[in-house]
């Protein structure tokens, strides 16, 4: 199916929960919205699903307006953060629901199936109280894609659950829904999960729609710093810096030689495409760009340690340097002194440059696979 919302807005009193947004989910494939909480991703799933209705534009599917017509008029299937399964049916009873109800054949089949799929076939002569939360929430995932309904609408459905049922079902939920045809709108805080579900990632925040496409495109170039702060887990290390004839200079003194885009406006580059002296911009630089060790190219970044932090297999490290505090994100378990002096390592072509209305100058090059 084919899902459009048109000037979209959404007021509730004095309050705007949602600007005036446009936004067409890919058929057949993943949308995340990803955002932070009140970012308007749930006031926007609601409107999609005839919940609410928007108080301007117009939500159409497969070019006939919809708007208005209620959720029980149109075949959606939805998955909420609380784990909603029918308490006094069994877990087989729930996802043969939405398949009785439409008095479809071979239901024992289909059950089991999806059932399987999900790692539940043996919980199916249970009731719902009688499982794991992370076994529940598979219950309500189970009776959705049971429904087979064209939209599925997912509200943070992973946010209740423990971290490593969490990653489990981030990466069950990929396969699942490439196996389908249903169009997927998903809702999450976590850039993480945009990155593993969705083919396209649509980036909110305070009501509003910054930059909507490939979630790859949006991830490596961020149309903003909002964008990037929203996209970023740990969120991306902003540094003032100012522009100077044939690079940027960082607040502290570290220099980057830079080339920036000839077709900027005037007064952000010179006639050699370097950018001009004195413009003010901000550099930002993702956790994993920064190493300790130094390769050809890079620019040392001196500080000192703050604070060490383990993540997984991975160990944050927060330095106060002259550009001020930066984090480091470093593969690997590290042992570090707080108060010790560290220097760490930057590679010029792996940060971001935005201009002063924080809107995005520069990206770093994607890499290509030779070969293909």
């Amino acid at each position: 199916m084919k899902l459009a919302l048109e000037g979209i807005t959404r007021k509730v009193g004095p309050s705007e929960h949602l600007y005036a947004m446009d936004l067409q989910p890919q058929p057949g494939a993943v949308t995340v919205l990803l955002g932070a909480t009140q970012a308007g991703k749930t006031s926007l799933m609601r409107i999609m699903a005839g919940l609410d209705v928007p108080t301007t534009g117009r939500v159409t599917v497969d070019g006939l307006d919809v708007t208005g017509v209620p959720v029980r008029e149109r075949n959606v299937a939805m998955v909420y953060q609380q784990f909603i399964n029918y308490p006094s049916f069994t877990v087989y009873d729930n996802i043969a629901s939405p398949l009785k109800l439409r008095g479809e054949q071979g239901i024992d089949a289909r059950v089991r199936e999806i059932a399987a799929r999900l790692h539940i076939e043996t919980f199916l002569p249970r009731l719902p109280a009688e499982l794991s939360g992370g076994q529940q929430q598979r219950v309500a995932l189970a009776r959705a894609l049971a429904k087979n309904a064209p939209l599925m609408l997912l509200d943070e459905p992973l946010v209740n659950l423990d971290y490593k049922l969490r990653e489990e079902l981030r990466e069950e939920l990929g396969a699942l829904f490439a196996a389908g045809d249903s169009t997927v709108v998903y809702a999450t805080t976590e850039p993480g999960e945009a990155l593993l579900l969705g083919g396209w990632t649509a980036v909110m925040d305070a009501g509003e729609l910054l930059q909507y496409g490939p979630t790859a495109d949006v991830f490596h170039a961020p149309a903003s710093i909002r964008v990037a702060r929203a996209f970023s887990d740990p969120p991306m290390n902003l540094i003032a810096a100012e522009a100077q004839d044939g690079g940027v200079r960082l607040a502290g003194g570290a220099v980057l030689a830079l080339t920036l885009p000839r077709s900027l406006p005037a007064g952000v580059v010179n006639g050699h495409g370097h950018a001009a002296s004195g413009h003010a911009l901000t550099v930002g630089v993702r956790a994993s760009a920064l190493r300790m060790q130094a390769r050809p190219g890079d620019i040392a970044i001196p500080g000192q340690v703050e604070l060490a932090e383990l993540s997984g297999s991975d160990t944050f490290v927060h330095v106060a340097t002259l550009a001020g505090e930066l984090v480091a994100q470093l593969t690997g378990v590290h042992d570090f002194e707080l108060g010790s002096a560290i220097t760490l390592h930057l590679d010029p072509r792996q940060i971001h440059v935005f201009d002063g209305r924080g809107e995005l100058l520069l990206a770093p090059p994607r890499r290509t696979v030779q070969g293909h």
